[in-house]
């Protein structure tokens, strides 16, 4: 597979049954979100969802609405009106690529992707939270560890991360 053959777009509505079912691959069912939690903040935050595209199929997404604060708060998976257009920060809250298609820089693309939309809204960064595994990952675009959150998101230990943008 040749990374020239990965489009990534804006998300749509038509998207949703594949977003889903690539979440259910990557994230164990308490951590997951719904169909019905895809939908809500696709109709809130389109702007702010992206996917990647092979051959006319979505093998990946990223997705999170903009916040006022630093840090994610848990309710704000849930609630997609929590959306703040006028936010300082971009969160992240999901990076997925189905499994077969992981390896290939695809996250990468997404995240790159998401990180350059925030620069041309004005963002002062992007937020979000992960495992401590996915450290070196994320710190490959900048992100500082900010410590272990307050989330308790799926029962997991998550930590605060933040990617300062330059204004």
């Amino acid at each position: 597979m040749s990374m020239d053959t990965i489009t990534i777009r804006q998300g749509k509505a038509e998207d949703i049954d594949a977003i889903t079912q690539i979440e259910k691959e990557c994230f164990p069912a308490a951590e997951a979100a719904d169909r019905v939690a895809f939908e809500s903040r696709m109709e809130v935050f389109p702007e702010c969802f992206f996917v990647a595209e092979l051959d006319n199929t979505v093998v990946g997404f990223i997705n999170g609405a903009v916040i006022d604060g630093m840090f994610i708060e848990d309710e704000m998976y849930e609630n997609a009106k929590l959306h703040c257009p006028e936010g300082r920060y971009q969160a992240v809250f999901g990076i997925d690529v189905k499994p077969e298609f992981q390896g290939h820089h695809i996250a990468s693309r997404l995240m790159e992707r998401l990180i350059s939309y925030a620069e041309m809204c004005g963002r002062k960064g992007v937020v979000l939270t992960c495992k401590e595994a996915l450290f070196p990952f994320y710190s490959r675009f900048g992100f500082q560890n900010l410590g272990k959150s307050q989330s308790v998101h799926g029962g997991a230990v998550w930590y605060d991360m933040i990617k300062y943008l330059e204004k």
